[in-house]
């Protein structure tokens, strides 16, 4: 079960997709001057090179965040050119490399009264996750929790000030971890139903990646909730080539995950119409082929 590292993958299109929304959440959320608790269930090591050897070997940071550095003239919406700034905080030098995880992405968008609570299992990651949050010496703010997450969100919800935005993103390559994010949702919104929940989940051949979105939206349905779901393809599931120039010496390399998905329950009244601008030219920017394209819908 410890087989995941999301090293291999930081940076990738699936990464800029999650985390540029999640940007636009945290920044709309914080907005008020009322503690926000934040709960990432699945928290990783938190911060990541590009330049590691395990980022090296999968490369999808070429296919993802890269494609966009590459020609940040065309990155014009709100969503993708806030999303850039924040990753330039995180690397005023040209030679930096550093590519922050969801933990890190929320830390430093939060005011000094917000709260964060970071659940991780993986035993590497789980310590790495605890070396770079020390480093912040925001021990009062932020809590690194080795728990199942799933089940430790439970304990937050509903927190004390009524506000809380849980940040759910397994790397789905354990079968259940489907039933698993329903579930949890459910829970969830019995618990504390004026929450915002942004689920990740990966585009795959897998009946139960299909469904996930569909029971999501019956569940935000049934609960009388707002919602939004944004998918984006950029490639066809079979052998697409990467351009040339982004590669050692012009390689191919195997295809990766084709596209994924965001569900978000309760999301800001702002976040729509952000991804209708953005989400074109999320396309054009990181589509590998003619397969490349999105779907927006939501109530």
């Amino acid at each position: 079960m410890f087989s995941y590292r999301h090293a291999f993958h930081a940076g990738n299109h699936a990464d800029v997709l999650k985390h540029a929304i999640l940007i636009s959440i945290v920044k709309y959320m914080t907005e008020k001057p009322v503690p926000l608790t934040v709960i990432d269930t699945h928290a990783g090591a938190g911060l990541y090179r590009m330049d590691s050897e395990l980022s090296a070997i999968s490369a999808e940071a070429q296919e993802g965040i890269q494609l966009i550095l590459a020609q940040p003239h065309l990155a014009k919406s709100k969503l993708i050119t806030e999303y850039l700034g924040l990753l330039h905080d995180f690397n005023p030098s040209p030679k930096s490399k550093l590519y922050p995880g969801s933990p890190f992405i929320v830390q430093h968008l939060l005011n000094d009264f917000d709260k964060l609570k970071l659940f991780e299992l993986h035993p590497t990651d789980t310590r790495l996750l605890e070396q770079h949050v020390a480093q912040l010496k925001v021990a009062r703010q932020v809590a690194v929790l080795r728990a199942d997450g799933f089940e430790g969100m439970k304990k937050f919800l509903p927190p004390a000030q009524r506000r809380a935005l849980v940040v759910m993103d397994p790397s789905y390559e354990i079968k259940t971890d489907y039933s698993k994010v329903l579930v949890s949702i459910q829970d969830a919104l019995k618990r504390f139903a004026t929450g915002t929940y942004l689920v990740w989940y990966p585009l795959i051949a897998r009946a139960e990646a299909h469904d996930l979105p569909k029971r999501l939206k019956t569940m935000a349905q049934q609960s009388k909730r707002d919602w939004l779901h944004v998918s984006l393809i950029v490639k066809s599931s079979k052998f697409t080539a990467l351009p040339s120039e982004l590669l050692d010496g012009g390689k191919q390399k195997r295809p990766g995950l084709p596209g994924s998905g965001v569900f978000v329950i309760n999301p800001p009244y702002t976040l729509k119409a952000e991804l209708q601008e953005a989400m074109p030219e999320l396309v054009s920017l990181l589509g590998q082929d003619p397969h490349a394209q999105f779907h927006l819908e939501g109530s």
